[in-house]
């Protein structure tokens, strides 16, 4: 039994090393984000799961959000939400908020977690190094107030930060250019993460969902797509099999491919090491969505 057990792993271990070969030396950019930075168990399981990469040689960058936390803190201090097209309506007061705990509490206990578990990180903003520099985002005319659309990307100060073998971790915020010179913006975090991805020639984008992936049927978890072209996310906007939540995130991943990201992934981040599962294993986890022509 115990050879067996020992048999199995070595086995994994084969499966997986092709893969290791493969992505060595390439960079990944994962968007944190929903139920894996709530859960205990998952959170812990996404750090190790981090630190392998870049044990590995995987030029890692942690992008993450924070909504529950900002949520949390908003209704600490008596501030109502209010979201415009799916988007946190973001005023002066809000965006102090959402400053401080991303890029305070979230950003750093995150980079605490990688160093307790034996990693190397460092902790970021979009404003660092005018790494996000955005200008406001007008949605179908509607005010968003200080969200903001990223228009330029600096990566000088992340390849600076990987060549030293650490792991930035990047909170999603941006530096205001333009009319918005010096104000700090909201961003989306999926957005972020896509931009940086494009910016960085990244190999993959790896968005981390509260789903298992694209499903033809919502109501059929076995109708997982696993694999799907960037030529056809219009046709499956246009079928419904891509609607509400899930379109963004779609958007976002068809961005980074169409600036050069070779592949991007739609995995259920509520599942442990779902990020090893889908990089280093025939089967995969999630969607995976790749231009055809690559």
């Amino acid at each position: 039994m115990k050879n067996e057990k020992f048999s199995m792993s070595a086995e994994v271990l084969i499966q997986a090393l092709p893969y290791i070969q493969q992505y060595r030396g390439k960079t990944m950019v994962v968007k944190y984000g929903g139920n894996a930075m709530i859960n205990g168990d998952i959170k812990a399981a996404v750090i190790q799961d981090v630190i392998l990469m870049a044990c590995i040689g995987i030029r890692t960058i942690l992008v993450h959000g924070g909504g529950p936390e900002i949520e949390a803190m908003l209704n600490a201090v008596g501030k109502e939400s209010h979201f415009v097209q799916g988007l946190r309506y973001t005023d002066a007061d809000t965006m102090e908020i959402v400053q401080m705990v991303l890029c305070g509490k979230v950003n750093k206990d995150i980079v605490s977690l990688i160093q307790q578990a034996g990693g190397q990180a460092l902790g970021l903003c979009g404003i660092d190094g005018a790494m996000l520099q955005a200008e406001r985002l007008h949605a179908a005319g509607e005010d968003l107030g200080l969200v903001g659309e990223i228009k330029a990307v600096d990566t000088s100060m992340l390849k600076v930060v990987l060549d030293s073998g650490a792991i930035p971790v990047v909170s999603s915020v941006a530096l205001g250019v333009g009319a918005e010179a010096g104000q700090v913006l909201n961003i989306n975090a999926d957005s972020a993460a896509a931009e940086l991805a494009g910016a960085m020639g990244a190999e993959k984008l790896i968005l981390m969902t509260d789903v298992q992936g694209l499903l033809r049927d919502v109501q059929n978890p076995d109708s997982l797509i696993q694999v799907v072209a960037r030529t056809e996310l219009e046709g499956l906007k246009k079928q419904g099999i891509v609607s509400k939540g899930m379109i963004p995130k779609v958007d976002c991943c068809g961005l980074a491919l169409d600036k050069g990201v070779r592949k991007a992934h739609i995995i259920d981040g509520r599942l442990p090491h779902s990020l090893l599962i889908e990089l280093f294993t025939d089967e995969g986890i999630g969607t995976m969505i790749e231009n055809s022509e690559k």
